[in-house]
């Protein structure tokens, strides 16, 4: 496979008026491994002219690429190590220094590439993106930012999605502000609105912690860093009352996998109608072009690929299940990342936000 041009930076136009954009991808990751990644940066190169690959994997696995994906802007790169799914964050760490995952995310830190992307093991994906790639000024912990699908046809950024179970109010304002700079930075939303995650939306219900999250957040919405809605609950997610809801990774992760389970339940009822009875198949029949678009709505391998937010480089988890079409979105949502300039807009939010300091929250909240 020819190796990518060094005399090219990767910051080069196109000619398609874009950047050129270098996306480092961890070919062995996740449960289906190079039957989704390799298909998945086929079309990834079909469809973006601007885009280049640097592919991690197995030697025996080069050739089965080379066959695949004879592209001058894509290489491979052999890595003696794979990170299982069941590896332990200390194995994966220090044991597996030359794995696919680990040579992904160093690409970024070298600067040989834009963003990395992985299916494999999310806490050693987290584990060797921050020690690898650190954490920006200002963000204490990183958390994983993805979108869900909602009743008005987008999508809702939640985060996070289970890198942190136990957050102080300072990590969910961080969370909030990270949040902000992804959604403004890959829309055309310049002032999303930010909700907090709470079980109900009077500001007295709550935690101490999530009282305290939503002070800070106030007081950043009124120095005019923040969009901040108020407090929300789990079906404003769907509904699409805000652009983003923030919560801690314990209720993130489970409203994630709660979401997956509802679009396979779509998708196994709709073809259950199809094969019941004569009756019910005639129905289905007409109804198909509605009932499809809405498993298409709902279907969250549009929605697969969740940023890593708060480090200084970009990784993209995709998820470990993903079929070829879900990890093509996880490449495609580094690649529009990337070329929109996250971590930029990351850390001009973290400084605005950060230039004036609020109130303790905690203090507040405790005088109440």
């Amino acid at each position: 496979m020819t190796v990518l041009k060094t005399d090219l930076p990767a910051t080069e136009s196109s000619v398609s008026g874009e950047r050129s954009i270098t996306i480092a991808v961890d070919c062995m990751g996740g449960d289906v491994g190079l039957a989704a990644t390799l298909p998945a940066c086929k079309l990834f190169l079909d469809t973006h002219p601007s885009g280049r690959l640097r592919l991690y994997g197995l030697p025996e696995a080069r050739e089965r690429a080379n066959s695949l994906l004879a592209d001058s802007r894509c290489a491979w790169f052999d890595a003696s190590d794979v990170v299982a799914m069941d590896d332990a964050i200390e194995v994966a760490l220090r044991r597996k220094k030359n794995s696919s995952m680990r040579l992904a995310i160093n690409a970024v830190k070298d600067g040989e590439a834009d963003a990395a992307v992985s299916a494999g093991n999310t806490g050693a994906l987290m584990a060797i993106a921050r020690y690898v790639l650190k954490t920006l000024d200002g963000i204490d912990r990183p958390a994983i930012a993805t979108q869900l699908p909602n009743a008005k046809g987008q999508a809702t950024t939640v985060l996070d999605l289970g890198a942190n179970v136990d957050c102080t109010s300072e990590h969910l304002f961080q969370f909030a502000v990270m949040g902000s700079a992804l959604v403004a930075s890959t829309s055309a939303n310049a002032h999303p609105s930010v909700g907090l995650l709470n079980v109900g939306e009077e500001a007295i219900k709550g935690s101490d912690t999530i009282k305290a999250a939503a002070v800070l957040l106030r007081e950043a919405g009124e120095r005019g860093h923040l969009n901040f809605y108020g407090n929300v609950e789990g079906n404003d997610i769907f509904k699409g009352t805000v652009d983003i809801v923030v919560c801690d990774g314990f209720v993130g992760n489970i409203t994630l996998k709660a979401s997956e389970g509802l679009a396979t339940m779509i998708g196994g009822f709709i073809r259950a109608e199809f094969s019941r009875n004569i009756f019910t198949k005639t129905l289905a029949i007409f109804a198909y072009p509605v009932l499809k678009a809405f498993k298409s709505r709902v279907d969250h391998r549009r929605y697969n690929g969740a940023a890593l937010l708060g480090l200084q480089g970009l990784v993209f988890k995709s998820h470990g299940s993903a079929d070829a079409y879900a990890f093509g979105q996880a490449l495609n949502r580094a690649y529009d990342a990337a070329q929109h300039q996250l971590i930029d807009g990351v850390r001009t939010r973290i400084e605005k936000a950060f230039a004036e300091q609020a109130p303790s929250a905690v203090d507040v909240v405790a005088q109440t």
